[in-house]
């Protein structure tokens, strides 16, 4: 069975880091493209960052750019995001999603076929 789970997430103060990784289970993760969505409350779901399937290119919404970097390990079967300098405003639950088309980088989610249940980030003082 096709799966992803996504952790890392929690609570951290406004300046800090957090690294989520999105494990795959029941498939290769090196043959699809991934991407990072989030949702806070009362808004809809947005991208925030997507890696192609070897790792070669990213996207990141222009939010993030410059303190969110998206990374991937293949021979774990992992992606990773490694945000910092985090602010109230990142706050929500972070989803990770895949899609087998290799070099898919849009930021919408409409696109990714697969998705795990999400990890809760809370930035606050």
């Amino acid at each position: 069975q096709l799966q992803l789970v996504e952790s890392g997430g929690g609570l951290v103060q406004p300046g800090g880091s957090l690294r989520l990784s999105c494990a795959a289970s029941g498939f290769t993760l090196g043959y699809y493209a991934i991407g990072w969505f989030r949702q806070a409350p009362g808004k809809e779901r947005e991208g925030v960052s997507c890696i192609s399937s070897s790792g070669g290119s990213t996207n990141y919404a222009d939010s993030v750019k410059g303190r969110f970097t998206i990374s991937r390990d293949n021979a774990k079967n992992t992606v990773y995001l490694q945000m910092n300098s985090l602010k109230p405003e990142d706050t929500g639950v972070y989803y990770c999603a895949g899609d087998p088309r290799s070099r898919l980088l849009v930021l919408w989610p409409n696109e990714y076929r697969y998705w795990g249940q999400g990890t809760q980030v809370t930035v606050s003082s």
